[in-house]
């Protein structure tokens, strides 16, 4: 028993012996600061691989520009600090299979691909840790800044209603089911020859096979797509658009009623996110230009 003591004491100091003879020949490759960002430091390894996850994913900004992105990242992730919001690990692994997924590969294979372009996930986890806190910092400081005026809404919106979306209707559709979209086609167009209003659609449909008269109800042009808004605009109550292959089978709008009514209700709520959009990412644009004017960046 006291031999075997002796042996593995005396294993035990070989092998250590190994490792340190080992860890003395390998070249150490340490990190150098290039950047302090109020006292972050930003190191060459973190812009080297950054500069390869750029390559990878096309961006061609190269140092000069990973320098950038990653001083801007350690502002946001101290503004995000201060506003004591944090990120998850959850959070970064729900990011990373949302990538993995619109790249259509497993997580395993995201992965991979990195490693395969020398890119420690790390870096990634990094961009995205970054990312998910600033989104958190536009969320709770900068959207509620946001304002968007009714008044400047309704006016754009009035400035891009045309003359054919200026209708309001009461329609029915006539649809013609089924595959064989010529014959049935053909069908309804001798159904639209005979039609005489919307009264009498659904008799009239009684002598057609599979041949359905549906009530839309009442629709604003501008709910609908242009080429159907502008044909409507250019029929009289009792007229009928011509036919259109639809999933379906064949179908055509019945014009049962039609008034001048301008409606800028949805022309409205696609203004809101658009102009909503722009201004959040003006006033997003200032607010890190401001924190990054504020900032104790120190390049060495």
């Amino acid at each position: 028993m006291m031999a075997n003591g002796v042996w593995g004491r005396a294993a035990g100091a070989m092998v250590l012996g190994l490792m340190l003879s080992l860890a003395a020949a390998m070249p150490t490759f340490a990190a150098s600061v290039k950047v302090t960002v109020n006292g972050m430091p930003i190191t060459d390894v973190q812009i080297s691989q950054r500069v390869k996850l750029f390559a990878l994913e096309g961006n061609k900004s190269g140092t000069a520009g990973a320098t950038n992105q990653l001083i801007d990242e350690a502002i946001q992730m101290a503004e995000a600090k201060r506003l004591g919001i944090s990120v998850s690990n959850a959070q970064i692994d729900g990011a990373m299979l949302d990538i993995a997924r619109n790249l259509k590969v497993s997580k395993d294979k995201l992965l991979q691909m990195l490693t395969q372009s020398g890119v420690n996930p790390e870096t990634l986890r990094d961009r995205l840790r970054s990312a998910i806190a600033w989104a958190g910092v536009t969320e709770s400081a900068i959207m509620p800044q946001v304002q968007i005026s009714d008044l400047e809404l309704d006016q754009r919106a009035a400035g891009q209603v045309a003359a054919y979306q200026s209708f309001d209707y009461i329609l029915k559709e006539v649809i013609f089911i089924g595959q064989g979209s010529g014959a049935r086609t053909g069908q309804a167009n001798r159904y639209r020859s005979s039609f005489a209003g919307c009264d009498s659609a659904v008799d009239l449909s009684l002598a057609y096979t599979d041949a359905a008269v549906i009530d839309v109800g009442r629709r604003h042009a501008t709910q609908m797509p242009d080429a159907i808004a502008k044909e409507l605009a250019g029929l009289n109550v009792g007229g009928i658009t011509k036919p259109r292959v639809v999933e379906q089978g064949v179908s055509m709008l019945a014009v049962c009623q039609k008034t001048q009514a301008q409606d800028l209700t949805f022309i409205k709520g696609d203004l809101r996110a658009e102009v909503g959009n722009s201004a959040l990412a003006g006033e997003v644009d200032k607010y890190l230009a401001t924190l990054r004017s504020q900032a104790k960046i120190i390049r060495n």
